[in-house]
């Protein structure tokens, strides 16, 4: 056993309160892409803001017609190898929670019970001005229903149920609004330049002071609202391990680290 995978290991071994926090790299091997390279950097211009949405009726147009063709891509996603051996090991009392970057829901659907949505989920919308939940599957129908043309465009799907999208002028797009009151809908998800909910982070930061471990899988960490976690965790002497490719934004803090595809990796891990 290589030094690497020995510290990981040992590390997973000793564990009996696990914490689990997971990024887009879990979910690469279920076909949804990520953002970021091996380095941490952009692979493509960063997804919508949120006062760019908030503010303008044209970035939603935009945002809406690009939803309309990737999400249906979207949710063909289904859970791979690294989602049921996390889940495996929360049935085997060794998990005390997850905490996931994505908003794809697939923790969940693989059996994970535990599950604290960092950045929301993108399967549900919510108005802006009464604050009603309401599923994103009734956006699809209104869209394809006054949208028709967009069906035609040539686009590649990306990241988050986006959709690179041939397209220059969205004027014509029909937008989506509350049902109940008119107002703007909006993914139930954390754009960028938004904040995660107080309530959530409290809870997250619980977890973390309740584990005697903490698992990062398929995260570089470059985003803060996750790296407090590991940062936190760090500061009161829990040690760190990582399964990921490439570089993370925590790499001086952690016990160990496997370079590579934590689909691939993390059955044999955890003995799944």
């Amino acid at each position: 056993m290589n030094a690497p995978v020995h510290a990981v290991g040992a590390v997973l071994s000793a564990s009996q309160r696990l914490l689990v926090i997971s990024g887009a790299g879990c979910s690469t091997g279920s076909g949804i892409s990520d953002y970021r390279d091996d380095q941490g950097a952009w692979k493509r211009p960063p997804p919508v803001q949120h006062q760019a949405f908030m503010s303008s009726h044209a970035w939603r147009q935009r945002y809406w017609a690009r939803s309309q063709l990737g999400y249906p891509e979207f949710l063909r996603a289904q859970p791979n190898a690294a989602h049921y051996a996390l889940a495996a090991w929360e049935q085997r009392g060794r998990v005390l929670g997850l905490i996931t970057q994505n908003v794809d829901g697939l923790h969940q659907r693989a059996g994970q019970q535990r599950v604290i949505d960092l950045h929301g989920r993108l399967d549900q919308v919510v108005c802006m001005a009464c604050g009603r939940l309401s599923a994103r599957q009734r956006v699809q129908v209104f869209l394809d229903r006054h949208n028709r043309l967009n069906a035609a465009q040539r686009y590649r799907a990306a990241p988050d149920g986006d959709a690179d999208l041939e397209m220059d002028d969205f004027s014509a797009i029909r937008v989506p609004h509350c049902e109940s009151c008119g107002g703007v809908l909006k993914p139930d998800v954390v754009f960028f330049g938004d904040s995660v909910p107080k309530s959530t982070v409290r809870e997250a930061y619980d977890w973390v002071e309740a584990a005697d471990a903490v698992l990062v899988v398929g995260s570089s960490l470059m985003v803060y609202s996750s790296f407090r976690f590991v940062r936190r965790a760090h500061g009161l002497g829990i040690p760190i391990v990582a399964v990921n490719r490439g570089k993370t934004r925590a790499d001086a803090l952690l016990r160990g680290k496997i370079e590579g595809d934590c689909a691939v990796l993390l059955p044999g891990l955890l003995g799944a």
